[in-house]
């Protein structure tokens, strides 16, 4: 199993699809439906690496992305996302803290 290179918080880019935003959430390794990934996951990554949950900048989608599609964004860029204050408290520049689930 490889080693998470992103974390929670990190501002992303999708290298596929070319889409920016921020991690919210870490999975070891591939956790969804083989459905899911049959229909979804066109490239085929490898489901024992990592996989990240992401709020995409400018839309109110959420994507389920394989590490080997994402790079980190230097943009420094805040992402606009519905759901992006129910989850980080704030933005520092280059990343977002998260909160305290309750």
């Amino acid at each position: 199993m490889k080693q998470a290179k992103l974390n929670v918080g990190q501002l992303v880019h999708h290298k596929l699809f070319d889409y920016r935003g921020v991690v919210y959430d870490v999975d070891a390794e591939f956790q969804l439906s083989d459905e899911w990934y049959e229909y979804m996951a066109k490239s085929r990554p490898p489901k024992d690496e990592p996989w990240y949950r992401v709020l995409v900048d400018g839309s109110e989608q959420e994507t389920y992305v394989a590490q080997c599609n994402l790079e980190p964004d230097e943009s420094n860029l805040p992402v606009e996302h519905p759901y992006i204050n129910q989850i980080f408290t704030h933005f520092t520049g280059e990343r977002y803290i998260a909160g305290s689930i309750n």
